[in-house]
């Protein structure tokens, strides 16, 4: 788990903002003879979207690549707000900040490559993946134990969570016998 000094700096977070190919991907792009794109996404990575949901955090992606698969998935998840096709992360974070009447330091932003880096530079808290480039990976306040695509936005979504003091509380309803 996250130290002290992560544990406090996330008790502040008001939005997760997430970079989808190499966060909530692996970061490949599969493509059929007949052109179709195929992307895969942890479903547990899902649900920890849900659960800070419920914790009172929003959730928004920012990707520069336009998907439907991205779109689908994200609306089934409730996702609070979706910009697809925005290399400009930085900016897109101030517009979505902007939405929702907070400031950029009271978001915690994961991103895996250079175009994240402006989205960085504004972010309250900055995470990225094992295998995200070396130049994002020195600029992140932390490095998540599991790669992107395979449970990495879970890890942050539970440090979230017990940053806000709701975990056990979250997991005593998932843990409870149903009597």
């Amino acid at each position: 788990m996250a130290s002290y000094v992560l544990l406090e700096q996330a008790r502040h977070i008001e939005a997760l903002v997430l970079d989808v190919d190499g966060i909530l991907s692996d970061g490949f792009v599969t493509l059929t003879n007949s052109g179709d794109e195929i992307k895969s996404f942890d479903i547990r990575d899902g649900l920890g979207m849900k659960l800070v949901q419920k914790a009172g955090i929003k959730v928004i992606i920012i990707t520069g690549r336009k998907s439907n698969i991205v779109e689908k998935r994200m609306s089934d998840l409730g996702v609070d707000l979706i910009f697809q096709g925005r290399e400009d992360k930085g900016v897109a974070l101030t517009e979505a900040c902007a939405q929702f009447g907070i400031d950029p330091s009271d978001c915690l932003y994961m991103g895996d490559d250079w175009p994240d880096l402006s989205a960085f530079a504004i972010a309250g808290m900055k995470v990225t993946v094992p295998n995200g480039h070396l130049e994002v990976r020195r600029r992140a306040d932390l490095v998540t134990q599991a790669m992107g695509g395979r449970g990495a936005v879970r890890e942050i979504c539970d440090m979230l969570l017990v940053s806000k003091g709701v975990y056990q509380e979250l997991l005593e309803k998932y843990a409870s016998a149903p009597y």
